[in-house]
């Protein structure tokens, strides 16, 4: 019972979900909500919080269901073939039940939070589903799924915060960031699995290190002109333009993965990265810092 327990937490995949389900929280900070008093799961911070929890499941639903239907083709790669499914340690059957009781559980629990809320998890998890039973395998699609999750997530904030100043220049900025992260991905894929890589995942077929690094350049260039007109042009902000002050730990965000990737031969999944990257961490954090201070504490 143990080793089914550990296996099934494993699927879950929780070291994903401060780094992939995090987003949610962009509503209450940058409506600045942060700090509203009250009791606790009744301020935006607290609602936000049992969110990112559901979120959490959710995504953990997806997971398994996905490691469910990929089971052959992980078979067949290097690193995924010793997760618990496809390794045998966790049983297809069980599985399926643990995913259907979790997914029951956290539409029913969303809907009770917020309804809102409960339709953007089911949208989310929709998706989701057709991504890993069809849409994983059509070329670019593949991506820009993945990069909808990602503006999903910061959506799912928004009914729980009833925002007054969040910007809709935000979804616009996340939705880049993850197509970066998606074809970043690829990248890291295809060099991994090397030839290989059509027997493990067939979509990789479709592309190539030349491709990925030109959509990688392309995105990125739009993901830091994106943010540099949402410092200046978005509406809810200090009028005297400090938010600009946050371009640069944004860019040093970028470069630095790049550099991890070309210069260091970085492989590991662009949310690996930053988990085991210490400038990253740090930039990360100086950058959620230098946002609340702006939003916060600076006078206007």
């Amino acid at each position: 019972m143990l080793t089914l327990l550990r296996g099934l937490l494993r699927t879950m995949r929780p070291k994903q979900w401060l780094t992939k389900n995090i987003f949610i929280f962009a509503a209450v900070v940058f409506d600045s909500k942060l700090f509203v008093p009250g009791p606790f799961f009744q301020t935006p911070l607290g609602k936000t919080s049992l969110g990112f929890v559901l979120l959490c499941l959710i995504s953990s639903t997806i997971y398994i269901i996905n490691d469910i239907a990929d089971v052959r083709a992980d078979r067949q790669h290097p690193k995924k073939k010793y997760r618990p499914i496809p390794s045998g340690e966790l049983p297809i059957s069980i599985a399926l039940v643990a995913a259907l009781a979790l997914g029951l559980f956290t539409f029913v629990a969303a809907f009770a939070l917020e309804p809102t809320f409960g339709i953007i998890v089911v949208l989310y998890a929709t998706i989701n589903l057709a991504y890993s039973f069809k849409l994983k395998h059509v070329v670019i699609v593949d991506v820009l799924i993945v990069a909808t999750g990602f503006v999903l997530r910061v959506a799912a904030g928004v009914p729980l915060v009833i925002v007054v100043r969040f910007s809709p220049w935000l979804y616009m900025c996340m939705a880049l960031l993850a197509l970066f992260l998606g074809f970043a991905k690829r990248r890291q894929e295809i060099i991994l699995l090397k030839d290989g890589a059509i027997n493990s995942r067939a979509i990789l077929e479709e592309y190539n290190l030349e491709f990925l690094d030109g959509m990688l350049n392309v995105v990125m260039a739009c993901t830091i002109i994106a943010y540099s007109l949402y410092t200046f042009l978005a509406e809810g902000l200090p009028p005297n333009h400090t938010m600009m002050l946050t371009i640069p730990f944004v860019l040093y965000l970028i470069f630095r993965y790049l550099y991890l990737v070309h210069v260091r031969g970085e492989i590991a999944p662009p949310d690996e990265v930053i988990l085991k990257d210490r400038a990253l961490q740090i930039d990360a954090v100086l950058w959620a810092l230098s946002v609340i201070l702006i939003l916060y504490v600076i006078p206007r």
